[in-house]
């Protein structure tokens, strides 16, 4: 494409490769492709984050037509986990309600009300310090940011009270005010008032909100944002192995990728694996692979059950570029959503790379935009965490399936997700602002 016609966009992420996990997926693949759609992505990232999950492989998908700055960030978690007893705590596992000393709660007192709205607020001012000129230099025009961590969006607001003229959107992978994680924060009332007034200013300020699916987009409608689109996540076609073939095993492996925690526990599951294990074939094929950072709590459920106390493995999180291959070699793949009325607007990226793997999906999380995508890709099913009956029906066709070499599941219009293709909706969205 003509220089003259290109665009300049500037995306701001607090992950960034070498930052493993799912955040970091979504803008790592919007930015790889938008060069082929006439926009040259400056990427702003900090220099020195506290992640848990780190992917050295996701280096290697940076697109080498990108520019990516990196700016200090102090972040006060070496406070939070000096504070909680556990220097080595991992996310997920800092909000489980069980065996909580009272340095941990107070821990996390001090994260939901002296952090607001999350300990990256100390990022912010610099930011929009050090961004200013970067945006006057390089003639930008758009800003996307991406949170959580939501305090990025203020660092969007911060550039768009400098100069109004940008373009900013504020791309919500969760949501603010009904993210799960900040229930458990121990927020007064008073600071409930901060987020939901931060909350709003961000949905009214900026230019247009994109969202991961249609229940999210509508719910950021109904807060007060002016402009709502959204696209979903997706799946890289050049991260599948296309030479690969999925073979009839001895194995009937029944596989969760990702961090599992205990809202996402599915213990009615369990009861029914152990229940099928009354049939010696069964169990004799049955194995449960669990690959991510888990709670204990889902560890000690499983072990609860006799028949599957020993036919779990459990595994660290694998390279990005491996994960495919624990997809592939499984007769079901897990989709748990967080188990709290109300938390289910969003569409996970695992859900997409499920679709790519063309293996059944089975998710807990009842009627949302994931039973609507099953559906329309013929590729699983989703039930509530208390239907046992529809449980047991859906692996025991799925069992009976695989025993019998007979496809079960059609995987239709899957295509449409792919990211290259999305990052095509989003170029054409963005000309449209």
């Amino acid at each position: 494409m003509d220089n003259e016609k290109r665009k300049r966009i500037l995306v701001i992420t607090y992950y960034w490769p070498p930052s493993g996990g799912a955040g970091v997926q979504r803008w790592l693949k919007f930015t790889k492709y938008l060069p082929d759609f006439g926009w040259d992505p400056i990427v702003f990232t900090p220099e020195n984050p506290d992640f848990d999950l780190k992917d050295e492989s996701l280096l290697e998908d940076v697109e080498e037509r990108i520019e990516v700055l990196k700016f200090p960030i102090w972040e006060p978690y070496k406070i939070f986990k000096r504070l909680s007893g556990n220097k080595t705590i991992k996310q997920g596992q800092i909000l489980e309600t069980e065996k909580q000393s009272i340095f941990k709660q107070l821990a996390i007192w001090l994260r939901g009300n002296l952090f607001v709205p999350d300990p990256r607020i100390f990022w912010v001012k610099p930011s929009v310090e050090y961004l200013s000129s970067i945006i006057q230099t390089n003639e930008i025009k758009h800003v996307i940011t991406t949170g959580p961590p939501h305090s990025v969006h203020l660092i969007g607001k911060g550039l768009k009270l400098k100069n109004p003229a940008l373009t900013w959107i504020a791309d919500f992978r969760d949501p603010w005010s009904g993210w799960d994680i900040l229930r458990k924060m121990k927020i007064t009332s008073f600071i409930w008032k901060k987020h939901f007034k931060l909350e709003e200013s961000v949905l009214k300020m900026s230019d247009a909100v994109l969202a991961t699916g249609p229940t999210a987009a509508r719910e950021f409608k109904d807060l007060g944002a002016r402009k709502v689109h959204y696209i979903t996540n997706g799946y890289d076609g050049a991260d599948l192995n296309v030479t690969q073939t999925h073979a009839k095993t001895s194995e009937f492996r029944v596989s969760h990728v990702g961090m599992l925690s205990a809202d996402r526990n599915p213990q009615v599951l369990w009861q029914v694996l152990d229940e099928l294990c009354n049939d010696h074939e069964f169990k004799a094929a049955l194995r449960i692979k669990l690959v991510g950072i888990l709670s204990p709590n889902v560890i000690a459920s499983i072990r609860e059950h006799k028949h599957i106390a020993d036919l779990f493995e459990t595994h660290d999180s694998v390279p990005h570029a491996e994960v495919f291959d624990t997809y592939q070699a499984s007769e079901i793949l897990l989709l748990l959503q967080t188990n709290i009325e109300g938390t289910n607007s969003q569409l996970p990226g695992k859900l997409f790379e499920y679709l790519s793997a063309r293996r059944p999906i089975l998710a807990l999380g009842g009627e949302n935009d994931i039973s609507d995508i099953l559906s329309e890709t013929d590729s699983g099913a989703s039930f509530t965490y208390q239907d046992e009956n529809g449980l047991k029906k859906f692996i025991l066709e799925a069992y009976n399936a695989w025993r019998n070499k007979e496809p079960q599941w059609s995987f239709k219009n899957i295509d449409k997700y792919e990211r290259r293709t999305l990052t095509s909706e989003l170029s054409e969205w963005l000309d449209s602002i």
